[in-house]
């Protein structure tokens, strides 16, 4: 691991602050910490910490010295001045009379000491910062150093290694605690480069930046070192790969952790989660070794990354037949589930709240042969765990180089999971649509585009689908990790069998699906040819078909229920002059979904559709608007607007109607009307 820092770049980052009013050692320690940050192998999401003592005034124009320091949760590579609580240091430092300090008193007493009372909490390890005397200081959770560190004989190890360079504590969990013995270790090594935190992590501090940034380069260094002369990873077994591509098993995995998961009542429906599949050499070798049973589920590397992963994965079982994977996934779901809760039956005290802890189900699930399958309630919680369950198997292949791979003890483990200030860095996640996956087709257009960002707002993952692959991708854009944009043609299967693959290898299934994508062809119906009716109802019929017939078969394999929405008109109840051959197929598709309802209610699937009547889209262009103004012999006005309440109806106002039969679980068959207003096209 080699030195970033550039005196050029820090220069930079103080002139830009310095120009909004922020001191230069307050952009040092963003500098440092955006290095530490954007490295992977040293902390990932909101773990670690940094900070600097300096002078400010305060509102009252005195000059303060203060603890500028991350908040908690606060990731270190976006780390701005934002992501800093400035504490007076004075009040930080009185408590180091006291010799405990309850966690509530802990966050009251840092909280007092802040200067301006609306920021965000800070670190729980506040205290090890103001304790010791150094102007920088930088904690990181390094992957080498949790390997080496990480042994039954790891504070053998440790002291070997680093006791001429840092201080070695033993595992100590964070706060007043911690902050004692930090400083006494330093009182008695007072040349140290840094701490190193046994079964935790690193610190490492300096009267500048730079130095404080590279004694952390320097002590990780010492156990890279040392796996790179260790032996190779324990050897591998010849396993047979999943008879079974993502695809197939994604699914099946997803609905069965729905199913497992906890049911606030059956209005509620399913506790879905969206899933990141990761696959590598690395992770395939991991899965591979001789004591992957062994290592596994020894434990997380370091406690901080319970609360994201749980302490132990999911194993899952090898097969080819997808019936013999869904009884085989369901068995370790329930085994997993019942130890997870004697797990908490062992640890937790009668005087504790573990209600956060009520979710039984892994966050992590490995399959030998194919790879790791993360879940969360967002597509990017799921990233999170998968980057950390992908830096937990580089630790452990680490540790086995070197030795045995042995983590903090359970009871240890418990005592983060269950501590409410680590809890709190986690987001709730309340979204009426969270842990869902929608598909929706035409999703570049007016109604597609808008239905999506409704669906996305609501909290679902979005995968955008057009023919225009480059507008789809442009859509999903908008919605960062939890949207995926895919050229696909719905009247091909090739190409829906294709984006299908895609959305559950990149989400992990499907729960709603809106048939959107549409043309409108035109002709007299007596004199229209035969090729223009089978162009319109292969788009405008099959095509609805060919992507429901797909969905039903992911959501059968989830066994957690679904939603068909398709996008249906007016044409199909009121049909228009010249307009047969667009509305023919749309009262087929009216046909269509209660035949979907008829046939799949039973699989807890639902179909709706809405009726929508002149939305300015593609689809209804300017030109096609004054057709068909003029073929009612109507102003352009009073076509778009001509209901009974005399307002013009956007795509909003369908994605919203389509989000309401999203969220209508004991609604199924139903054709909403969105046209306001429109007798004649009214349902008979």
């Amino acid at each position: 691991m080699q030195s970033l820092w550039r005196d050029e770049d820090a220069a930079d980052l103080i002139a830009r602050y310095g120009a909004e009013g922020i001191g230069r050692d307050i952009a040092l320690c963003l500098y440092m910490t955006r290095l530490l940050g954007g490295d992977r192998r040293l902390v990932l999401h909101g773990g670690g910490n940094s900070s600097v003592k300096t002078q400010v005034r305060d509102i009252t124009g005195v000059e303060t010295e203060i603890l500028s320091v991350k908040a908690s949760g606060s990731d270190m590579a976006r780390a701005g001045p934002h992501d800093y609580a400035a504490l007076r240091l004075d009040g930080l430092r009185r408590l180091r009379s006291l010799s405990e300090l309850a966690d509530a008193e802990m966050r009251g007493a840092q909280r007092a000491c802040l200067l301006d009372g609306s920021s965000r909490d800070p670190s729980v390890e506040t205290l090890l910062h103001a304790f010791l005397p150094h102007k920088f200081i930088a904690h990181c959770h390094a992957n080498a150093v949790l390997s080496v560190i990480n042994q039954a004989n790891g504070e053998e190890i440790a002291n070997a290694l680093f006791a001429d360079c840092a201080a070695v504590l033993p595992y100590t969990m964070s706060g007043l605690a911690l902050a004692h013995r930090a400083a006494e270790a330093y009182a008695v090594q007072p040349d140290a480069l840094g701490l190193v935190l046994m079964q935790h992590g690193l610190v490492s501090f300096a009267e500048d930046a730079r130095t404080a940034y590279e004694n952390m380069i320097a002590l990780v260094n010492r156990a890279e070192k040392t796996i790179a002369a260790g032996r190779p990873p324990s050897a591998v077994t010849a396993r047979h790969p999943a008879g079974l591509a993502c695809s197939d098993v994604a699914p099946i995995l997803r609905g069965a952790t729905a199913l497992a998961g906890p049911q606030d009542g059956e209005a509620d429906g399913p506790d879905r989660v969206v899933m990141d599949f990761r696959t590598n050499p690395d992770i395939l070798n991991y899965l591979a070794g001789t004591d992957m049973t062994r290592y596994a589920v020894a434990g997380v590397a370091t406690p901080d990354h319970v609360i994201r992963t749980k302490n132990k994965p999911l194993i899952l079982s090898v097969s080819d037949d997808a019936e013999a994977f869904r009884q085989s996934t369901e068995a370790a779901l329930e085994t997993y589930v019942t130890d997870y809760q004697a797990y908490l039956a062992r640890h937790a005290t009668a005087d504790q709240n573990i209600s956060a802890l009520a979710d039984a189900r892994p966050r992590v699930a490995l399959l030998p042969g194919l790879g790791l399958f993360a879940f969360g309630r967002s597509m990017a919680e799921a990233k999170i765990v998968a980057d950390i369950a992908e830096t937990q198997i580089d630790v452990v292949l680490g540790a086995e180089a070197v030795g045995r791979y042995q983590p903090a003890a359970e009871s240890d483990i418990f005592a983060i999971e269950s501590w409410s200030l680590e809890q709190a860095k986690l987001a709730k996640i309340r979204a009426p649509l969270a842990g869902q996956v929608a598909v929706i087709t035409g999703g570049a257009g007016a109604i597609g585009a808008a239905t999506a960002r409704t669906f996305a707002e609501a909290g679902a993952a979005i995968a955008v689908l057009d023919l225009d692959g480059g507008k789809a991708e442009q859509i999903a854009s908008e919605f960062a990790a939890a949207g995926l944009g895919l050229a696909c043609d719905v009247t091909d299967e090739s190409s829906v069998q294709h984006a299908y693959q895609r959305v559950t290898e990149t989400f992990g299934g499907v729960d709603i699906l809106v048939s959107n994508a549409g043309a409108a062809w035109q002709g007299r119906i007596g004199e229209v040819g035969e090729d223009i009716l089978r162009q319109s109802f292969e788009l405008n019929f099959f095509a609805h078909q060919r992507m429901a017939q797909h969905a039903v078969r992911i959501m059968r394999a989830q066994a957690s229920g679904g939603c068909l929405l398709f996008n249906t008109s007016k044409q199909a109840i009121n049909p228009g002059a010249d307009f047969g051959p667009y509305g023919l197929p749309k009262a087929a598709t009216m046909f269509l979904v209660r035949q979907y309802a008829l046939d799949h209610g039973r699989d807890g699937i639902r179909a709706n559709a809405v009726n929508a009547d002149r939305i300015r889209s593609g689809l209804l262009s300017d030109k096609m608007i004054g057709e068909r103004a003029a073929a009612r012999g109507v102003s352009e006005h009073d076509y778009m607007a001509g209901n009974l309440l005399g307002q013009e109806v956007t795509a909003v106002d369908v994605a919203r109607a389509f989000l309401h039969q999203a969220l209508a679980l004991k609604t199924t068959g139903n054709v909403a009307t969105v046209d306001g207003g429109n007798i004649a096209a009214a349902l008979r």
